[in-house]
């Protein structure tokens, strides 16, 4: 079925500078057209309100002058310079898909390509050590820098063509360095060893010399730490939170794709880690309960839908398995986004909370846990690298697991896997 125009686009044009507002649609309140059609214009808009204030101030080198940063009341005393590169790293993971999408003259593709061209230059000025925005790097003894290089790697590795090679060649250099200097982090005995490998990974990618150590070591100790039916232990000890989603499963399945197409690793351990990641996509999606909320479990709750990457991710790959459809996935993520996108999510200056729904700093945030942090809610929005027409995004509404079994409607039933 063909997609209606995107209602509400035209404002969000206009509160970027690109058309005069003639829409009665305004992006503060992310006022959309209740009908399922709608769910592409809904996500985008979303999108460009949790995007704005990190890009329009990035790309234009005033991003730390802007942001009024807020931290833990637990914070742990980490240099608080981490925030302005976590916000970014984070950001671009979602985005990145989006962004890589051919080029057009839709409403989408203007809206798109300014993106896009935002993220290159914002890529210039943190790497640029001449910039006001220029990113802190870290030490051996203040690591915490190597987990958000790492999201821009896996950034830069999803979306390569727009968001590598297209970079100034005095960028590139900027990035090369800094990815090799930030080997004298050593990471810790958890999710940490795949942002040590996915930085690895990304200079294999594109050629660069590595240290396969880090890559390696990773593969195996992610890999030891398997416990069954698609999860993962944090490290020696099973922790029942949303790291598999939020990091493990989505980061180990893209150092495995790369690797196994430089012929560093199997195909089949590529393929094995895929399989798991889909059997959690599974799982993730019947955890969303009929009305779109899902269990709040474990650390860095604050990174809200976040947790929904590897569902999100493998929709992306077109690669969802059965009893899941497209349709079905949208419209349930499409239902959580609006329990928890409301509008005390966000601050006055639209940058996102320290909480859940609303500002719930004092209870709920981690002492690691910053307005950087926030952004790693974007990984939810990777199914927008798919185009409008695609079955995702052009089905009609497909009611999800939950909410067909709460109803009295015919549902699948469950079943673990045994690899």
């Amino acid at each position: 079925m063909q997609r209606r125009s995107f209602l509400g686009l035209s404002s969000v044009l206009a509160s970027i500078g690109l058309l005069p507002f003639t829409s009665s649609i305004a992006m503060n309140n992310l006022t959309i057209a209740n009908d399922e059609t709608e769910d592409r214009a809904y996500w985008i808009q979303l999108l460009i309100k949790i995007s704005s204030p990190i890009l329009d101030h990035l790309s234009e080198g005033n991003f730390r002058q802007f942001a009024q940063i807020q931290y833990s009341t637990a914070w742990d005393n980490r240099n608080k310079q981490v925030a302005y590169m976590e916000a970014f790293g984070r950001l671009i993971v979602g985005l990145a898909p989006f962004v890589s999408l051919p080029d057009d003259e839709s409403t989408e593709g203007v809206v798109r390509k300014k993106i896009r061209l935002q993220i290159q230059k914002s890529l210039t000025n943190g790497f640029d050590p001449n910039s006001l925005d220029y990113f802190y790097w870290g030490s051996p003894s203040s690591p915490q820098p190597l987990v958000d290089a790492a999201f821009i790697a896996q950034a830069l590795l999803l979306a390569p063509k727009v968001l590598w090679e297209d970079l100034p060649a005095t960028t590139k250099q900027n990035i090369v360095f800094e990815f090799k200097k930030i080997r004298q982090i050593k990471p810790f005995n958890n999710n940490w060893v795949l942002f040590a490998a996915i930085i690895e990974t990304f200079l294999l990618y594109i050629g660069e010399d590595i240290i396969a150590e880090r890559i390696d070591t990773a593969i195996e100790k992610i890999n030891k730490w398997y416990v069954g039916d698609g999860w993962y232990s944090d490290g020696d000890r099973f922790h029942f939170d949303h790291y598999n989603g939020y990091v493990i499963q989505p980061m180990l399945v893209d150092i495995l794709k790369v690797n196994a197409a430089k012929g560093r690793v199997t195909k089949e351990s590529y393929e094995l880690a895929l399989k798991r990641m889909q059997r959690y996509a599974v799982e993730q999606e019947r955890l969303i309960s009929p009305e779109g909320t899902f269990p709040i479990i474990g650390r860095s709750s604050t990174y809200r839908v976040g947790a929904f990457q590897p569902l999100a991710k493998i929709a992306l790959a077109d690669a969802l398995p059965s009893p899941l459809t497209p349709a079905q996935v949208r419209c349930a993520l499409t239902a959580v986004f609006k329990k928890v996108f409301v509008a005390s999510t966000f601050t006055n200056q639209n940058l996102l909370t320290l909480g859940f729904i609303g500002n719930q700093q004092s209870q709920i945030a981690d002492g690691y846990s910053n307005t950087g942090s926030m952004y790693l809610t974007s990984f939810a929005f990777l199914p927008l690298g798919l185009p409008a027409s695609h079955p995702f995004w052009s089905a009609p509404f497909t009611s999800w697991t939950q909410k067909k079994a709460w109803n009295g409607e015919p549902f699948e039933k469950d079943h673990a896997i045994d690899y």
